[in-house]
């Protein structure tokens, strides 16, 4: 039985430029940053000789966490397609509570529009960036 979510992980580029990103722009929190090699990872990833950098960002008070990881060996092949509606596309969805305010400070340093916040239903308003890296960022405000 599932007991809940746990994190949604992201390859990146360049693991220090994306941590810069997620903690200082978004304001995420680094719980951890280590490396990973060895048989264990080796046989979870499917590749001999994996060599991973990898941090871990959370939200204050939130269970949820965001993986980043950089691919040393081997070395990450560029993404096939930046459309939304590709099999396969993710994004990481934020709660914000000025959605307007966020989306100016993520586009403002270094965060690709998509679209502006826009009123989705009653209640709700929503946007998609891409962060520096082109992973996809929805942010989401509830009205309450």
């Amino acid at each position: 039985m599932i007991k809940r979510l746990h994190h949604t992980g992201f390859v990146v580029r360049d693991l220090d430029e994306a941590v810069s990103f997620y903690r200082d722009v978004v304001g995420l929190e680094v719980q951890r940053q280590y490396e990973r090699t060895g048989p264990g990872i080796d046989q979870v990833i499917g590749y001999e000789d994996a060599r991973l950098r990898i941090a871990l960002l959370g939200a204050a008070g939130g269970d949820h966490i965001l993986e980043l990881i950089q691919y040393l060996n081997p070395p990450p092949a560029a993404r096939g397609s930046e459309e939304r509606s590709v099999l396969g596309g993710a994004h990481l969805s934020l709660l914000v509570d000025d959605i307007q305010a966020v989306f100016d400070k993520l586009s403002k340093n270094g965060a690709q529009i998509m679209n502006p916040p826009t009123d989705v239903a009653p209640g709700r308003t929503a946007c998609y960036l891409q962060d520096p890296e082109g992973n996809w960022v929805e942010l989401m405000q509830l009205d309450e």
